[in-house]
Parts: structure tokens; C-alpha cells; sequence
């Protein structure tokens, strides 16, 4: 007899995105992304850091402060970086993301053609950006839903 008490897809893939955060070296923000095909097969993971080339220690990870002395201009986010990452086709995948997207990531989610987000944080819920965001998904028919947190203790 099989056991009962196995995850679901949700958790199991919001899991790897949670696994994935924790990569980031951000130490304010982490973000891990997983997009998923439609046979429930991960097609590109990523998180939120620095492109290939530059060095963590040689940018600066605040958050307040002059503009270039801040993490903005230098960060690649999370949902790019699966996007980028990506093996495959992601036209009707999910992307399992652990913060919502802000609006420039809700951009390139529509054109590559990914069909439902599933997050667990909104922190910046109502924000010009947030809004933005949900004005696009709706309007592109994009679905998103948000699951309960999910937190993996791995030392």
C-alpha cells in the first residue's frame, strides 16, 4: 500500500524555488524561481544575483543610498534568471516563485509565454509596481495564485 502523507506538486516545486533562494547572496531579499512545464517537469530554475562575469564582493548589496552604491542597477532577478536558464519551450509552464514579480518581471513571464504564477510572498502587494504587474497578468490572461509559506531546515 502506497503512503499517504507524500507533497503536493504545489509544495514539491515551490520546495525547489525555496531551495533555490537560498543561493542569493542578497542579504535582504532572497528569491528563487522554478518554472515547470505542463507534464510537471522543471524546464529552468533560478534566484535573484549578479550576471555571469561579476563578482559578488566587487558590488554593493544595499538597498538605500545613492543609486549606483545600491544593489538595483546590478541584480538579476529571479524569474529572468529561470527564464534564462530555461531548457525548453515555457509556453503554458508555471513559474513557482517565492516573492510576486515585480513589473518587469511580469513582463518578460507574458512574452515567453508562461501561463500561471504561483507565489508565496506579496510583500510589495499595492505598490505602483505590484499593481502594474496585476494590471498586465490580467489583461494577458496570465493566472496567479498564492500558496502558504513554505520553509525547507537545511544546515
Amino acid at each position: 500500500m502506497k503512503r499517504d502523507d507524500y507533497i503536493s506538486w504545489d509544495k514539491y516545486f515551490m520546495g525547489v524555488a525555496v531551495l533555490s533562494a537560498m543561493r542569493s547572496k542578497d542579504p535582504n531579499t532572497q528569491v528563487g524561481a522554478c518554472i515547470v512545464n505542463q507534464q510537471k517537469r522543471i524546464v529552468g530554475i533560478g534566484y535573484n544575483g549578479l550576471p555571469y562575469g561579476c563578482e559578488d564582493n566587487d558590488f554593493p548589496w544595499d538597498n538605500k543610498g545613492d543609486y549606483l552604491n545600491t544593489k538595483y542597477p546590478y541584480v538579476v532577478h529571479a524569474e529572468p534568471n529561470a527564464i534564462l536558464n530555461s531548457i525548453s519551450s515555457l509556453d503554458g509552464c508555471t513559474i513557482f516563485v517565492t516573492l510576486f514579480p515585480c513589473n518587469e518581471c511580469t513582463k518578460l513571464i507574458i512574452q515567453s509565454g508562461i501561463k500561471e504564477i504561483v507565489y508565496m510572498d506579496d510583500k510589495y502587494e499595492n505598490t505602483e509596481s505590484d499593481i502594474a504587474a496585476k494590471k498586465m497578468l490580467d489583461a494577458a490572461k496570465v493566472k496567479y495564485r498564492k500558496v502558504s509559506k513554505i520553509v525547507l531546515n537545511i544546515e
